[in-house]
């Protein structure tokens, strides 16, 4: 188990995995992983569960917030935090995607009774000139309206999640073999220009605290070498507003020590906010 340190008196620690199913990630020791984080706010993408065994699997000592997929053994995304929350949000406001399992949010009372809006996404992969890719677009246009709108009406927004898009070039490590797939297209990217540009102003937590080097990577193919060659994707991310992101440090992504030690194909990303 690595040894990642205290967690400062007054901090919020905050985590986000996709755990590429649930069930199997309990198999291969997420458990583990989770017992010895000291997290306050687990955030989980494409749970892939119903919501009795993922409740099971997360355990006593949780408040959890999941919103199932309706297509079985699809997506699924949940909060799992030690405080319960003072409101929570189901799904994202398009009745297109209320059953898909890709947006929650949970509210929370933080720094003198503040309010700290939580949301796990889950964007879809995407399949270019699909159905799959229309799709993605549609809810990327859905999160380019809520992003604002959190930003306004909370005193504090937090989106984690699998975002299934690299932004820059620093956050594939095969960039130029990658800019006519999914998930590296120029039009996904200026989804995220606007995201953390002057429009709409959220700040990529992570990219800011690690600065500009390559990656650090989220996402590795189970296949081939690409975990022992570090040929990954930085697609899971923590886009704050500004006046949380201030309060952001010690980013961590979790990466397993060894191919065989990952209870999934995407690490988890910490982060603690101070308050």
């Amino acid at each position: 188990m690595n040894n990642y340190g205290a967690k400062n008196a007054g901090a919020l620690r905050v985590a986000s995995v996709n755990v590429n199913g649930i069930r199997a990630a309990y198999k291969r020791g997420m458990d583990a992983w989770l017992a010895g984080r000291d997290v306050d706010v687990l955030c989980l993408q494409e749970v892939r569960a119903p919501d009795a065994i993922v409740r099971e699997l997360i355990g006593e000592g949780w408040h959890v917030l999941h919103a199932e997929a309706e297509a079985k053994g699809r997506a699924g995304v949940a909060i799992a935090s030690r405080v319960e929350p003072v409101a929570v949000r189901e799904h994202i406001g398009d009745d297109y995607f209320t059953t898909t399992g890709r947006w929650v949010e949970a509210d929370f009372a933080v720094d003198g009774g503040k309010i700290l809006s939580v949301t796990s996404a889950y964007v879809h992969s995407g399949e270019v000139d699909t159905p799959k890719q229309v799709d993605k677009y549609r809810f990327l246009d859905v999160v380019s309206e809520r992003l604002p709108k959190l930003r306004v009406e909370k005193d504090y927004a937090l989106v984690v999640g699998d975002l299934n898009v690299g932004h820059t070039t620093r956050d594939i490590k095969n960039w130029k073999g990658n800019v006519k797939r999914a998930g590296f297209l120029p039009e996904e990217r200026a989804y995220f220009d606007r995201f953390f540009g002057e429009e709409i102003g959220f700040k990529d937590v992570h990219r800011e605290l690690a600065g500009d080097v390559d990656g650090p990577y989220t996402w590795w193919s189970w296949r081939g070498q690409a975990f022992d060659n570090d040929a990954g994707w930085r697609i899971d991310y923590h886009m704050a507003t500004p006046e949380l992101a201030q309060r952001a440090g010690n980013a961590v992504v979790d990466r397993a020590a060894t191919y065989d030690a990952r209870f999934s194909d995407h690490a988890p990303i910490v982060v603690d906010y101070q308050f």
